[in-house]
């Protein structure tokens, strides 16, 4: 059909995406010859080579502050092109990149963004982590608990991206997710722990951020309360408890 169009009609341009099927793209070239272009248009343009590189270094910042000169230093170009980067992989859903939450309130609060991995098999298959015995074994367990867990929590909380924060201190208090609801703040703390206790970081958590509630995010089955303000919850809870949560 196309090779009668192409003839019949000499002015007429037509493109195919590399989308379509393997067989098509086959059969163009037996039945288009001499009628049919082929134009490749990468992705980054860059080596495959270097953006595999690339990937692997991002992912060490899974669940941390990113550097993004630090970054630039590795591959020699300048913090501006991997920002650049990042923000191309963020747009497609590939990274989340939270904003840290500050407030002019006297402290040394961290400004640069946390990176996380959408993606937990991606995350893994970057680490060479091939099985859950080998993921429970490695040292970034936590991190990889914390990336899929605030991606469920967000989603329970039916927000933009936007809307998602962090909060850290240079002195090292924080929370892993912060956000605002109908005037009031709320916190997520996500731990890789049978029994999740408190700490000094939520008491100042609950202190600095006036906090409605801080959830602490854990792998168990049990919901309890460890502050007035500060539930214990598993995973699967959220959703029940975001919407329990607003009327009180």
């Amino acid at each position: 059909m196309i090779r009668y169009l192409v003839d019949t009609i000499a002015t007429q341009k037509y493109l195919i995406l590399g989308s379509v099927s393997r067989d098509l793209i086959r059969q163009s070239s037996e039945s288009l010859a001499g009628r049919i272009s082929y134009y490749t248009l990468p992705g980054f343009r860059i080596p495959s080579t270097i953006l595999r590189r690339f990937w692997r270094m991002i992912s060490y910042y899974h669940g941390n502050i990113v550097n993004f000169s630090e970054i630039g230093r590795s591959f020699g170009i300048a913090d501006t092109t991997v920002r650049n980067y990042t923000d191309i992989l963020q747009s497609t859903f590939m990274l989340r990149l939270l904003q840290p939450w500050y407030v002019n309130i006297g402290k040394r609060l961290v400004k640069r963004p946390k990176l996380y991995l959408r993606d937990s098999g991606l995350y893994h298959s970057l680490l060479s982590i091939e099985t859950e015995s080998a993921l429970y074994d490695n040292p970034k367990l936590g991190s990889s608990w914390e990336g899929f867990a605030l991606d469920c929590v967000w989603r329970s909380i039916g927000k933009s991206d936007e809307q998602a924060y962090f909060r850290a201190t240079h002195s090292g208090a924080e929370v892993d997710l912060f956000w605002q609801h109908e005037g009031s703040n709320w916190a997520c703390e996500f731990k890789f722990s049978d029994a999740p206790k408190i700490t000094k970081s939520m008491l100042s958590a609950i202190e600095n951020l006036s906090l409605k509630r801080l959830w602490v995010i854990y792998p168990g089955n049990q919901v309890y309360k460890i502050h007035p303000q500060i539930y214990v919850l598993p995973l699967q809870s959220v959703p029940a408890y975001w919407d329990y949560g607003q009327e009180q």
